[in-house]
């Protein structure tokens, strides 16, 4: 019976780190494993929405884990996990992106955390009276005007109203202030708000 799937991250944090040699071996392999279960899919789908390609995402899945697994001796718990393992995960996608010198890139025609049926951050934004359910066709063209963010309002996005962190925990992922985020935030959500006009107003008019 597998007991680590009832522990938190902070429980299988410690597990793993109690059982780390010297040498950073980790010797609790299951409890690291569970860790591993927990966030690939997240940390896949995230690296997957800022690179816009498989193998780079997959890459970048790979990199992250291989990179908490050598490092999770060392890691105090002044953030919680996942804020610590996206910021992993977020910093090695844009070293891959920015290494490849794209400036816009292209996404699956998938965006599978943004779904207005679960409520949530995510489309809050561009709701108003009237607007209880958003159609397939504006989920469509919120994901087209995502994809034609500069990086860093993509980023922030996604981090906020996709993955749902906190204005803090996306500051301590990206390495910069709370004001910067929200500046970032606001200018993303005016952006797409505007982007999602136009397109109803062509659907009206059509």
């Amino acid at each position: 019976m597998n007991r680590n799937n009832k522990l938190t991250d902070t429980e299988l944090v410690a597990k793993v780190q109690g059982s780390v040699g010297d040498a950073g071996d980790v010797g609790d392999y299951e409890a690291f494993e569970e860790l591993v279960k927990r966030y690939e899919r997240r940390i896949y789908g995230h690296s997957l929405r800022l690179l816009g390609n498989k193998e780079d995402a997959e890459d970048v899945l790979q990199e992250t884990f291989l990179n908490v697994f050598r490092a999770i001796k060392n890691f105090r718990g002044d953030s919680s996990f996942s804020t610590w393992i996206y910021r992993i995960a977020t910093n090695n996608a844009l070293m891959k992106l920015r290494k490849s010198g794209r400036v816009e890139v292209e996404f699956d025609d998938e965006f599978p955390n943004i779904d207005p049926a679960k409520g949530g951050a995510t489309v809050s934004y561009i709701e108003g009276p009237g607007d209880a359910l958003i159609e397939k066709e504006v989920l469509a063209e919120l994901d087209k005007a995502v994809k034609k963010l500069p990086e860093k309002y993509r980023t922030i996005f996604l981090l906020r109203d996709v993955e749902e962190f906190s204005t803090t925990e996306t500051a301590e992922i990206l390495d910069i202030t709370e004001s910067a985020v929200k500046s970032r935030l606001h200018r993303a959500r005016l952006s797409l708000r505007e982007g999602l006009s136009k397109f109803k107003e062509g659907a009206v008019g059509n």
